[in-house]
């Protein structure tokens, strides 16, 4: 298929590869009223007054914001039931670690998962990813971690994986094998260590391993304990650390070569210092700060600090139930001092250098055609407009898979 986005307002974000640190962050390359040609599934051209090839498909962009497809690098939209109960209960004035110590929050999704059909889990989960597709999100990273056994993390990954061959955006799965701690499997630890992370070495090498440290969830021994041995089968390894606790599982990170540290709400100055002097990305997830308690990781410090930084939804049923990379957005720049620019940027290359995914992230010659047409005309406007959908055209692999409004 050939298609030809004519008289954009292209946002390329063209630049070196790796992801954008400081200054950078915010240098997104502007190109005003270009015209954008897409043969395949890649880019073929970026220039003006292109002519349409015989048998083009044109869209008329009439100077709005042609962008990257968001790349959300950190959701758990893989999951059962609803968490509508406990959420009377948070605004009857419980907090998040009260529910979880309860038996509630991830334990009670855990449940609900077991209770289900890995197919059903896969048809949700598809039902999920249009839905961010229709928002311009065109690569997502989704997590296992609510069936808390062998079997039921096994099943989650594959579910994970049927949905991904259905959706013709980009699925890159997790195995968040340390997510809560199951009270009522004896050794559980242990068991989720030598049985569940061998197991999942087998049916899926190499995958990333993830798992949550914080009080009430896993420590940072028993973290540790589990990164070593992934580390070992040769699993690349991400954490979520500092949500609530600094409880010094950020340096360890760093010092186990983790890809990722993500939520950072309580990491300390010099913590985020030395996350920020690594290679080791930091993940934000504003969404969870709007939907629990307010508080947000301190971007604007962590980029003048020269981290690496990147934004995503964190959507899941209990602390952020949204699979808006908009909304993320707009949070970050009122929240966590980004720049709309910088916002952009941390949603779109950031991400995709982060997933390593080098073919993506930018609007360049040779990448993959993942693109967003917005309704508006200053890129700013993402930031700016707080709910709906500013997308009106997503454009995946080359194809259209959604088009609000646009004159083709």
């Amino acid at each position: 298929m050939t298609l030809l986005f004519r008289d954009v307002r292209a946002i390329t974000l063209a630049g070196p590869p790796g992801p954008r640190r400081g200054t950078a962050l915010g240098d997104i390359d502007i190109r005003e009223r270009a015209d954008v040609l897409i043969e395949g599934d890649r880019i073929s051209r970026i220039d003006s007054d292109i002519r349409p090839p015989a048998g083009a498909m044109v869209i008329e962009g009439r100077g709005r914001v042609l962008l990257p497809g968001f790349i959300d690098c950190h959701t758990h939209c893989c999951w059962a039931g609803d968490r509508l109960d406990e959420w009377d209960r948070k605004r009857a004035g419980a907090s998040y670690l009260e529910i979880l110590a309860s038996g509630g929050g991830i334990m009670s999704t855990v449940r609900a998962v077991r209770r289900s059909s890995e197919a059903d889990l896969s048809r949700t989960l598809l039902d999920r990813l249009a839905v961010m597709a229709g928002g311009g999100t065109t690569t997502v990273e989704v997590k296992s971690g609510y069936g808390l056994s062998t079997e039921h993390e096994l099943k989650m990954l594959r579910a994970i994986r049927a949905a991904s061959t259905s959706w013709p955006g980009t699925v890159v799965p997790t195995a968040l094998l340390g997510h809560a701690i199951d009270s009522e499997t004896p050794n559980f630890v242990e068991r989720v260590i030598y049985e569940t992370l061998p197991a999942v070495s087998d049916a899926f090498p190499a995958i990333t391993v993830d798992a949550y440290c914080e009080k009430g969830a896993w420590s940072v021994d028993e973290t540790v304990r589990l990164f070593e041995q992934a580390r070992a089968a040769r699993h690349p390894i991400r954490v979520h650390a500092d949500q609530f606790t600094s409880l010094g599982m950020t340096v360890r990170a760093i010092a186990l070569g983790a890809t990722s540290v993500d939520h950072l709400e309580a990491t300390t100055d010099n913590d985020l210092l030395a996350l920020a002097a690594s290679a080791t990305y930091g993940v934000a997830l504003p969404v969870c700060g709007f939907h629990l308690d307010g508080r947000y990781a301190r971007g604007r410090r962590f980029v003048d600090l020269g981290g690496a930084i990147c934004i995503a939804t964190n959507c899941n049923p209990g602390s952020a139930p949204s699979s808006s990379m908009p909304l993320a957005i707009a949070l970050a720049v009122r929240h966590m001092g980004l720049t709309p620019q910088e916002a952009i940027a941390a949603t779109t290359v950031n991400p995709a250098a982060l997933l390593g995914m080098n073919d993506r992230g930018t609007i360049e010659t040779g990448k993959r055609a993942d693109l967003i047409l917005l309704r508006h005309r200053d890129e700013r406007s993402l930031a700016y407009e707080v709910g709906g959908n500013p997308v009106d055209t997503v454009v995946i692999g080359g194809r259209v898979v959604s088009a609000a409004h646009s004159s083709a």
